[in-house]
């Protein structure tokens, strides 16, 4: 996205920019806006409306994970603009943006955690602080106040270690249902596991690209099979699962729980490794 005076100021003529609006290599969205052919859609609309994509709608731009696709565009105003076709985020932004119709990723966190529900802000953070790209405690400098109550309680429940948001869905539930949930823990025989539940109890998570594939079925049928020789009973939950019925997942966790592990009496006792940092 640019604006024409930019253009201008980089050496261009109102002369060349008519020429190159004529053979398609630009696009004229207003009088002032210019956007290259193939631009993303979610930007060039962002632009007409003179606004930041941001929260929740800037998720794709930046690979965040992402529970539901929002009802309406998220933007960030500097002016008195707003619309009913849009959510407007006010807060002062706390970096340049990206570029002049995207917030930087720390101002995108920053709205969503108090913008959204706190699971779909949770996810959105996580996903950038496990993969390097956001510091916590950069975004703690900027949430002081009783306002920012909200966001700093999610902010306590990121962890490193989950591979999806599945992950990141399930130990919240465990845990707020009281839980003792510990991740990413080796098992001799069986290897890493997702979650290990009350030290007996290993549950994994198969996302929306399931195994599918022969071998990986196998591979993970037989991880089942040793973990249960162990002694260790396994409950396997998909997208489905996590996402839209998450009591029905709690209440098959709490049965298991309910009826005790088989206390590996016997001499071969699992042998456990704890990942998680």
């Amino acid at each position: 996205m640019l604006l024409r005076r930019d253009v201008l100021a980089a050496g261009a003529t109102d002369v060349d920019l008519r020429r190159a609006v004529r053979a398609g290599q630009v696009l004229r969205l207003e009088r002032s806006l210019l956007a290259v052919p193939g631009a993303d859609s979610e930007l060039v609309l962002a632009g007409r409306a003179h606004g930041l994509l941001t929260c929740v709608s800037a998720a794709p731009i930046y690979g965040l994970w992402q529970l539901r696709a929002p009802a309406r565009p998220h933007y960030w105003h500097s002016n008195g603009r707003s619309t009913a076709r849009c959510i407007s985020h006010r807060t002062a932004l706390t970096q340049e943006p990206r570029h002049r119709t995207l917030a930087a990723l720390p101002d995108v966190l920053l709205h969503a955690l108090l913008c959204l529900p706190e699971l779909e802000s949770l996810v959105m953070v996580e996903c950038a602080y496990n993969r390097g790209e956001i510091d916590l405690a950069a975004l703690y400098r900027h949430m002081a106040g009783n306002r920012f109550g909200k966001a700093r309680n999610v902010l306590g429940k990121v962890e490193r270690g989950a591979d999806s948001l599945l992950e990141t869905l399930a130990r919240v539930l465990f845990r707020e249902a009281g839980i003792v949930t510990e991740t990413q823990v080796w098992i001799n025989s069986v290897g890493r596991v997702d979650f290990l539940l009350e030290g007996f109890l290993i549950v994994e998570i198969d996302g929306i690209a399931f195994h599918l594939e022969s071998r990986q079925f196998k591979k993970d049928r037989r991880r089942d099979n040793s973990a249960i020789v162990q002694g260790l009973p396994v409950l396997r939950f998909f997208y489905d699962d996590v996402v839209f019925a998450p009591d029905s997942v709690l209440a098959q966790v709490r049965e298991v729980l309910s009826r005790g592990s088989l206390r590996w009496s016997q001499p071969n006792q699992p042998s456990f490794r704890r990942d998680w940092v």
